[in-house]
């Protein structure tokens, strides 16, 4: 089966970011459709562990070649930030049971690789534009922060701040949160605006992830 992708033009057409649809956190923003497309693929075999740590690994490995299946138009931040920030027409909800189990088990399958390299790479950062030359534990109390104190809201959570900071923090959070992605899948709480719950998740699992190679790619210890 071909890798369902979707290419997401900022509307100024500064930015475009392509991502596959069925393998959240498996995204690439770059200036133009062609360049993210070329860039989405480039990662096909660093977002493989994912696939691994999910027990999807079998069929990432017999899919086949990227194919577009949507062309549209996000929002000012996808100019900005070469980011999606809009479901797509293919991201509808409820999602089945079988889709949100998978698309929840890539999600943690993306967390356990988070916290792996994490675990693993230099507390100092090389410095360069990305992130303003933060350094690891900076990237990881963002990268947390953001998910547990602002996406998480989208589906009714609400924790105190920093309160997913510590081990115990954290292993609750996302505990609670995929609780309540499945309670929202149900049909449980107050419906978001803008975003929905496929969307949420690939967002969730791309911000994830998209730090975890940031810290990859500024890891002094693999100088």
């Amino acid at each position: 089966m071909p890798v369902r992708v979707v290419v997401e033009r900022g509307p100024k057409g500064k930015k475009s970011v392509a991502f596959a649809l069925d393998w959240p956190g498996w995204c690439r923003g770059a200036k133009t459709p062609e360049q993210a497309l070329d860039l989405l693929e480039s990662y096909r075999t660093r977002y493989r562990p994912v696939a691994d740590i999910a027990g999807l690994v079998a069929d990432y490995d017999t899919a086949g070649k990227l194919t577009v299946v949507e062309d549209k138009v996000g929002t000012g931040s996808t100019d900005f930030w070469g980011i999606s920030f809009s479901p797509s027409d293919h991201e509808p909800e409820p999602m089945d049971d079988a889709d949100l189990d998978r698309k929840l088990a890539v999600l943690q399958a993306c967390w356990t690789y988070f916290d792996g390299v994490a675990a693993r790479v230099s507390a100092e950062m090389r410095k360069g534009p990305r992130g303003g030359g933060r350094d690891r534990d900076v990237i990881i109390r963002h990268t947390i922060r953001t998910e547990s104190e602002d996406f998480a809201k989208k589906v009714g959570l609400r924790i105190p701040e920093r309160a997913a900071l510590t081990p115990e923090g954290l292993c609750e959070h996302r505990e609670t949160y995929v609780a309540a992605m499945r309670a929202y899948n149900a049909g449980e709480g107050k419906r978001m605006r803008s975003w929905n719950l496929p969307f949420l998740i690939r967002h969730s699992a791309f911000h994830t992830m998209d730090h975890a190679w940031e810290m990859e790619d500024k890891d002094l210890g693999s100088q």
